[in-house]
């Protein structure tokens, strides 16, 4: 084969492939629709395509607002309990881990030396309280003085003072409950020595409960004396429990650290069924509307600026732009755009097209 023949052979090669590239473009520039007469299989696929899907019919409903914060169980009343004088532990009355009631006595350290002093002055009541009467029958006879007569009344008077010191000071060897609550684990056995500084026991009172939490400062303005918050925590099967409980109490100013603003509520805790020191997750209402026109937030389409849902109307999906009001983790206000009674595609909306055909599985 010559030179001359194996380059036209190239030629020919080159011609014929840059024919088949070029033959696709020129034939769309060429061809009206209508000419072109097959149609994609895309094509094909959309416009016979029928969408399972589910869809809810819209009506009102109250939409609010919520925040999550973290917060925890504190008692409503604790004191770690002492003795207000020192001495030896001679008897402990109470069972760890039990219910108290205010004023029991649950401790007592020896009291001999104080028993002993209180007898011997009590003693001396009767010649007092005799002297006294007296000097008060002479006086009345202007047959002592005045004077005479209010020095026995000081003596007698200084006697009974003497008497309730010691009885004071008895009751200081006496460690009473303050209030009702349940008593811990005691921390001293009988015959220890203890002071003012050992700290016997702990006593408890969680009935009711305070859950204790922090806002950021943006809630600050919606947190107030009886506002409701609901929190929840795991039980001992792991299911997660609401319970509601009411603000009492805001701290005075916002944190500055951490910008928030701690707030305590009450919780009835009946049969004492939550403990102190659980964490536990706050939903804290910001604002709510009664009657909203709100969808669920999955069937919203954000799409070049705008946010769009899709409608069913016999069988066909529509495309309808709306404008969003409040928002919530669930769900979103509706302002403009749809009607109550519409009924909008919740499920599969990144696959519909404007006039889809689709099919409802399940409709609220």
């Amino acid at each position: 084969m010559t030179k001359q023949v194996r380059w036209g052979l190239m030629v020919i090669i080159v011609l014929v492939i840059i024919g088949i590239i070029a033959f696709p473009k020129l034939k769309s520039k060429f061809m009206t629709p209508e000419q072109d007469e097959s149609p994609t299989p895309t094509n094909v696929a959309a416009i016979n395509q029928v969408l399972n899907i589910n869809a809810e019919v819209l009506k009102y409903q109250t939409l609010t607002d919520k925040g999550i914060v973290l917060g925890t169980t504190i008692p409503d009343e604790e004191v770690d309990l002492s003795f207000e004088s020192s001495g030896k532990v001679v008897a402990i009355y109470f069972t760890e881990g039990t219910h108290v009631k205010e004023g029991d006595l649950l401790a007592k350290i020896n009291d001999k030396p104080l028993q002993a002093q209180l007898k011997k002055l009590e003693a001396q009541i009767p010649l007092a309280r005799d002297r006294v009467y007296r000097q008060h029958a002479l006086l009345e006879r202007d047959a002592v003085s005045q004077e005479a007569y209010e020095q026995v009344t000081t003596e007698y008077e200084k006697l009974m003072a003497d008497i309730d010191l010691v009885k004071a000071n008895i009751a200081q060897t006496e460690l009473r409950a303050p209030f009702d609550g349940i008593i811990g684990l005691r921390t001293v056995s009988e015959g220890a020595y203890v002071t003012t500084t050992t700290m016997i026991v702990k006593l408890t009172k969680i009935t009711p409960l305070k859950i204790e939490f922090s806002v950021p400062e943006k809630y600050s303005f919606d947190m107030r004396n009886g506002t409701r918050i609901t929190f929840s925590l795991m039980d001992s099967e792991g299911m997660n429990l609401s319970y509601q409980a009411t603000v009492y109490a805001l701290e005075s100013k916002v944190e500055q650290e951490t910008m928030t603003l701690t707030a305590r509520a009450y919780y009835p805790n009946p049969n004492e069924h939550i403990v102190p020191g659980r964490y536990v997750s706050i939903e804290v209402a910001r604002d709510e509307i009664k009657e909203a026109l709100a969808i669920p937030s999955e069937a919203v389409i954000p799409e070049m600026g705008k946010n769009l849902v899709y409608r069913y109307e016999n069988g066909i999906a529509h495309p309808v732009e709306v404008l969003l009001g409040m928002r919530t983790p669930e769900r979103v206000q509706i302002l403009e755009g749809l009607s109550v009674g519409d009924t909008l595609i919740t499920t599969g909306v990144m696959q519909l097209r404007t006039g889809m055909k689709v099919s409802i599985d399940n409709i609220n």
